[in-house]
């Protein structure tokens, strides 16, 4: 999907990229919708008479968002009450946070066995921007993030990385507030305003919209381009070379 306005996306009116890196870096989005689909099947098993998990309840209630609100927020649409629980929590307990914690099991196999590249597109803008001088950081609610940075080869191409462990050690509201992604800007030491967010989830588009910045792209990865735009992208484009 092309959007005529991306044309007219200038970078030197910019000196940071906020980048959430799941779906907009790397295609581990997938790799999240396999874990989660497989914990949520197993999970529902045991509720007979409740409506399967599907890949819409993907990105109605769970991408994006930090891994026990989305745990909370599939649960809440199949009436579903659990105890929030601990993230020290067995995986294998009936907990919020346990089945977060079975998801991340699930999570981390896929990645050990299959690996993750980056999307080629997503390599040349950040190569692009490094070249232009544009800073450039990594914005997650992934607890997961330096693990995936480092199996795509990428660890050293951001200078600031404000993850799920880093929001949760801090305290620091996740998507779709807009508080990581000013974090982020704080720290390299660029205005909001001066900030364009790059994001491939409704929550994540959302969290940009919320605050003051420069400009936010969706990148559409299944979401859906008018589904973006309607949740607060001003400019959809289906990879990131289309920005060159």
């Amino acid at each position: 999907m092309w959007d005529a306005y991306a044309e007219r996306v200038d970078w030197n009116d910019y000196d940071a990229a906020l980048f959430d890196l799941d779906g907009v870096i790397t295609p581990t989005a997938e790799v999240h919708q396999r874990a989660w689909a497989r914990m949520f099947t197993d999970f529902l098993q045991g509720h007979p008479g409740v409506a399967p998990y599907t890949d819409d309840d993907y990105f109605a209630y769970v991408d994006g968002k930090p891994r026990y609100e989305g745990v909370a927020s599939f649960l809440a649409s199949r009436g579903i009450s659990l105890p929030q629980g601990d993230p020290s929590d067995d995986p294998a307990a009936e907990t919020v946070c346990a089945l977060g914690n079975r998801k991340n099991d699930y999570f981390s196999d896929v990645l050990r066995t299959d690996g993750v590249e980056a999307y080629p597109g997503s390599v040349r803008l950040l190569d692009d921007l490094e070249a232009r001088g544009v800073k450039s950081a990594l914005v997650s609610s992934s607890r997961n993030a330096r693990l995936v940075l480092e199996a795509a080869g990428l660890s050293d191409r951001f200078e600031v990385i404000i993850d799920g462990e880093v929001a949760a050690a801090e305290g620091i509201p996740g998507k779709p507030q807009p508080d990581t992604f000013e974090a982020a800007a704080e720290r390299l030491g660029v205005p909001t305003t001066r900030s364009v967010v790059l994001e491939d989830a409704v929550s994540g588009v959302q969290a940009g919209a919320a605050g003051d910045f420069g400009l936010v792209i969706g990148v559409d990865r299944g979401a859906g381009a008018d589904v973006l735009r309607e949740h607060g992208a001003d400019v959809v484009v289906s990879d990131l070379a289309e920005l060159l």
